[in-house]
């Protein structure tokens, strides 16, 4: 019977030493939610797939005023979108926690495009209100 249990509490260690153990899954910051909500509806719109809201309409909705401004600007500027940081739309995108401090959460917005490639755009958050009051490139 020893023989037995001692066989099988080394059966128990072998498994346990080959299954991995799942690492707990990351809760999606307030933040994060806000700015994934925003990309997604943002995007449906630019493709037409919200009949709803055109992209202004939901830059309006996520944004202040302020940043909007500076978005207007910088479209002018660069001959692109503002806020995809391009002349296409990504094919997909992920989000991921930055960093929190005076009030806000920083964002970091990851597109994906199609043949490959990805670009950071990071999001500036008020946790106030989760009013998106930043967006610019990655730093370098």
């Amino acid at each position: 019977m020893t023989r037995l249990r001692s066989a099988a509490a080394a059966l128990a260690l072998s498994a346990a030493a080959v299954l991995p153990i799942a690492a707990p899954a990351h809760a999606e910051s307030r933040a994060e939610a806000q700015v994934n909500a925003f990309f997604g509806q943002y995007r449906d719109a630019v493709l037409g797939q919200n009949p709803n809201q055109d992209p202004t309409d939901v830059r309006e909705e996520f944004m202040t005023s302020e940043l909007n401004t500076e978005l207007d600007q910088w479209a002018a500027d660069h001959d692109a979108d503002p806020v995809f940081r391009a002349q296409n739309v990504p094919s997909g995108w992920s989000v991921a926690y930055g960093g929190s401090g005076a009030g806000h959460s920083t964002v970091i917005l990851t597109e994906y495009w199609a043949g490959g490639g990805h670009t950071d755009v990071w999001y500036q958050v008020r946790l106030d209100t989760l009013r998106i009051d930043g967006l610019e490139d990655a730093p370098q």
